[in-house]
């Protein structure tokens, strides 16, 4: 899904209201009754649909590769570490 408009501008309105764009709510596909998670960040209103933000989280803690084993890096820089120490 790439966003057809980088700016739109939006104008509060009554009572706090921001109406969505209709182009907007086409690039992100959303439809009466979407559930959106509202934020505050950097001084910025953040909208976000919730399996955007799964995603984003399991993506943080997805498991490392099975090429990467952890411990057998540690114990190389461990053996490095104490090889350099045992030659001063």
């Amino acid at each position: 899904m790439t966003p057809s408009h980088e700016h739109v501008e939006v104008i509060l309105g009554l009572q706090g209201r921001l109406v969505i764009p209709a182009v907007l709510r086409k690039d992100l596909g959303l439809t009466p009754g979407t559930t959106m998670v509202a934020r505050i960040e950097n001084n910025r209103l953040i909208l976000e649909k919730p399996d955007a933000i799964w995603a984003r989280i399991e993506g943080r803690f997805s498991p490392v590769p099975s090429t990467v084993h952890l411990a057998d890096e540690l114990i190389a820089e461990r053996r490095e570490m104490a090889k350099k120490e045992s030659q001063v």
